[in-house]
């Protein structure tokens, strides 16, 4: 099968991809399940972007840089930020449907690590979900789409991606030729057993790109969300930060505010303050949302969850813990999504940009899905590759024998490479995942996506032991103090100094 524009993966970057490049090229979207199933559906809080005259995009580029730890990629944070407003309008001219108050403007929410109220949702809890089924309509009616097709490995010709090996529906292995691939497959959160990943999300994208040789980063940045609803009897599922911007507070069980005395912020501390803070704390930990008014309302996705699994939201507390979020680290990329393989771009969780930094400020992750998308789609239109037809295909896949099982992995990322790492434990993990040794030919689509969950945790691993700082999302209790890098001790010239004293005073920033 031969197509122009080959996007694996149906979260919002690679839908939006698919449906700005399909008014010019031919596209091909492949799903490992049913096309809309990733994280993106689940992403309760909104999309962060600058929509008011209060708030300026320097004030939203040093929040970005704050809680990333001064590790994010500067110029594309920037990018980031300024293209807020405009990608918004975008999204309504497409049908979008944000909230509105009874004068008929943009209601914003307040999230972690933000200095001012830029969220925009929609059906109060479900932005994602109705991001991701806008998208659907326009992408049916221009794209060629295949679900249950799992990519298995990308095809190469000289050094250069020109498609995939993809398993369908049946188990019978064919091969896609493209001239452009897009990687949009997601995260890996399924690798840890507390997770608010769809179960699709196992790191498929890391894993194929590891093998067919691009250069990966900051893989040891993974975000664990403070607030996942804990209950030994019910599946976890995500309490949005969006909840804790509206006033709730977390409490231990014995009635104490956690955050006092943790952080100036409190409960709007950076993710992997509150994260940690949580983990830490030896007694349950509650979110209160007793203060907040018509949560229901406001809430009704996370209300029905919490009934579901017999929480009385009337008493006005949520059995919390934290669980893996977010993977700030992916297959590097560049403005426009390319990767170090020619042919071969990468765009939302999978891919790093460098503008998450260390730690993913809340809602920036559908901002970057959507700018990223635009400029991506932007240079291949400009673009004229030819795919290759007329190279030898190896249709033989095959995994390590003897794989730890799944429950056996996750226990080793949970213990090893979870909120608190050690070079002992990291060491051990490495050990324990090593995925090199005797292969056999794999022959279900289960065997493959277990190879990928093996390849990628012990990527992930490798990359938490090399790093020795303690940063955002990577904490080493051997090594628990931050490097001071150059970004940190110099000011940011490609901004004014009005700029810079005004998103100062805004944000309250402290840069040495």
């Amino acid at each position: 099968m031969d197509t122009e524009v080959l996007v694996i993966g149906s979260g919002l970057a690679g839908l939006m991809a698919a449906d700005l490049l399909s008014t010019e090229k031919n596209v091909t979207i492949i799903t490992k399940s049913e096309l809309g199933r990733s994280n993106s559906r689940l992403a309760q809080g909104g999309i962060a972007a600058v929509t008011t005259e209060d708030d300026s995009w320097t004030n939203h580029f040093f929040d970005t840089i704050r809680a990333g730890v001064f590790h994010n990629n500067e110029e594309l944070t920037e990018l980031l930020v300024r293209q807020g407003p405009k990608q918004i309008q975008q999204l309504v001219r497409m049908g979008v449907q944000f909230d509105k108050n009874a004068n008929g403007q943009y209601e914003r929410g307040m999230e972690g690590a933000h200095s001012v109220s830029r969220i925009l949702h929609s059906g109060g809890d479900a932005t994602g979900m109705e991001l991701v089924n806008t998208l659907i309509c326009r992408v049916k009616e221009r794209c060629t789409i295949l679900e249950n097709h799992l990519a298995i490995d990308l095809l190469k010709m000289d050094e250069e991606c020109y498609g995939a090996h993809v398993m369908n529906e049946t188990g019978e292995m064919i091969t896609i030729t493209a001239a452009y691939t897009i990687l949009a497959t997601g995260g890996a959160g399924q690798l840890y057993s507390v997770t608010s990943n769809d179960t699709s999300v196992t790191g498929d994208g890391i894993a194929i790109a590891y093998r067919a040789g691009a250069v990966l980063s900051d893989l040891e940045f993974m975000q664990f969300h403070p607030t996942m609803f804990a209950s030994n009897g019910s599946h976890p599922f995500l309490i949005s930060e969006a909840v804790r911007g509206e006033g709730a507070i977390l409490l231990t069980g014995d009635g104490k505010r956690l955050m006092e005395g943790i952080h100036d912020q409190l409960e709007l501390a950076p993710r992997d303050v509150v994260a940690r803070t949580i983990a830490q704390e030896e007694s349950e930990v509650y979110l209160d949302i007793s203060m907040i008014k018509r949560f229901i309302e406001r809430f009704p996705t996370i209300s029905k969850l919490a009934e579901q699994s017999g929480v009385l939201l009337h008493n006005g507390k949520i059995p919390v813990k934290a669980g893996a979020h977010f993977l700030m680290g992916g297959v590097a990329t560049d403005r426009y999504g390319r990767t170090s393989l020619p042919g071969l771009f990468a765009l939302g969780e999978v891919a790093n940009t460098g503008v998450h930094g260390a730690n993913r400020l809340a809602s920036n992750s559908l901002l970057e899905g959507v700018v990223f998308a635009n400029e991506s789609a932007n240079w291949i239109l400009q673009s004229n590759r030819k795919f290759r037809m007329s190279f030898k295909i190896d249709m033989r896949i095959n995994v390590s024998k003897n794989m730890l099982s799944i429950n056996h992995l996750r226990e080793v990322m949970d213990r090893q490479v979870g909120i608190c790492r050690s070079s002992e434990g990291l060491t051990k993990a490495i050990r324990q995942l090593d995925w090199r040794g005797r292969f056999v030919e794999a022959c279900t689509k289960e065997e493959i996506v277990h190879y990928n969950m093996l390849q990628t945790s012990w990527l992930m691993a490798t990359s938490a032991l090399m790093r020795t700082e303690s940063r955002g999302g990577h904490f080493r209790e051997d090594y628990p103090y931050q490097k001071q890098s150059f970004k940190q001790k110099r000011l940011i010239r490609r901004i004014s100094q009005d700029d810079w004293v005004e998103a100062q005073e805004r944000s309250g920033a402290i840069f040495h």
